[in-house]
């Protein structure tokens, strides 16, 4: 996994340099979720065809402005977008894979999967009510293990996001506070903690920081080897974020093409989904059909050759059926 960030952050780098007028070059902005796998792909797609796509990490609230302003060639936002959005923007929108957003924290001799949290322990940390590690809600869902009497620093994005759109999705759906005091969007007035920009960002801030927490897409987790908490989910269960739990959680989905397929996954009813799983979508500028064409043809070179790579960075590939489905929408708009 380590050799595939590196690509990703060296195709960047060199991406990055090539001019955004060059006929080979694939323009693009925004979520910092799908970032390793689209990174992945980028570098397969280049060897296999020659063109190179300019993907840059902004955040999903800086793809849905650049794309709103015509400045890309496609946003990408975590965030998916109302359908009445999308048409007073003149907009397409379709996913393109699927993942699940973590909790991460780093205290002294806890190690992956050893803390459990439920909604009301992580809703109540992140509004500043439960303060300390040893706090009796946490230790009662903890009881094997040795927390100490430290104060939590909180760690949450700083600038617009996706992966903060579905986080806070999560807690205003499973937590009737969080939803009244903060509610859910891709920028929120957080009551506590400090800020990180993009999941990089969140994931330095509590790799460098003792009794933290925060919340990253899990591809971040495991390059930054954080320890992820299980959270317990609406059926009762506490569940490890996995290939399978993320798929479970997917396997919820139906997504409509008729509504430009706006849907949330977070809260996912299965017996073993994830609680803060979603899909990540691509947005398209109407009026720009050559632009819109170039990304089709990435994002289905994707769907029928980069399954194994996204697998591999733990995010779920879409099904066959919600592929087709994609490719009927293109074809109604006229850039398949």
């Amino acid at each position: 996994m380590k050799r595939v960030f590196k690509v990703g952050l060296v195709l960047a780098f060199v991406l990055g340099a090539v001019s955004v007028q060059a006929a080979d070059t694939l323009n693009g902005a925004g979520a910092s979720f799908p970032y390793p796998v689209y990174s992945a792909w980028a570098y397969n797609y280049h060897k296999a065809t020659g063109i190179q796509l300019n993907y840059q990490s902004i955040g999903s609230g800086g793809g849905i402005r650049q794309i709103t302003n015509r400045t890309v060639g496609f946003g990408a936002s975590d965030a998916p977008q109302t359908p009445e959005f999308l048409q007073k923007n003149n907009l397409l929108q379709f996913p393109a894979v699927m993942g699940g957003v973590v909790l991460v924290v780093n205290i002294q001799g806890v190690k992956a999967g050893q803390m459990h949290l439920d909604a009301d322990a992580v809703c109540k940390i992140y509004l500043g009510e439960v303060t300390y590690w040893d706090d009796a809600k946490i230790k009662s869902m903890n009881p094997k293990l040795k927390l100490p009497h430290k104060m939590i620093t909180v760690v949450h994005r700083s600038d617009g996001s996706g992966t903060t759109a579905i986080f806070t999705t999560y807690l205003s759906q499973a937590c009737s506070n969080w939803k009244e005091k903060v509610g859910a969007g891709t920028s929120v007035k957080w009551p506590v903690g400090i800020g990180g920009k993009g999941n990089e960002g969140v994931a330095n801030y509590v790799r460098r920081s003792g009794n933290s927490i925060g919340y990253v897409e899990f591809a971040y987790a495991k390059q930054n080897k954080l320890a992820y908490t299980l959270l317990k989910n609406p059926a009762g269960h506490f569940v490890a974020p996995n290939f399978k739990t993320f798929e479970d959680a997917a396997a919820t989905g139906d997504f409509d093409p008729e509504k430009d397929f706006y849907l949330w996954l977070v809260n996912a009813k299965g017996e073993n989904a994830w609680p803060i799983a979603g899909a990540t979508f691509i947005l398209l500028a109407k009026d720009k059909k050559n632009a819109d064409m170039k990304t089709v043809k990435f994002y289905d070179w994707a769907f029928k050759n980069g399954d194994k790579k996204a697998k591999e960075l733990v995010y779920i590939p879409l099904p066959e059926s919600l592929k087709d489905k994609i490719r009927a929408y293109w074809k109604a708009h006229g850039i398949y």
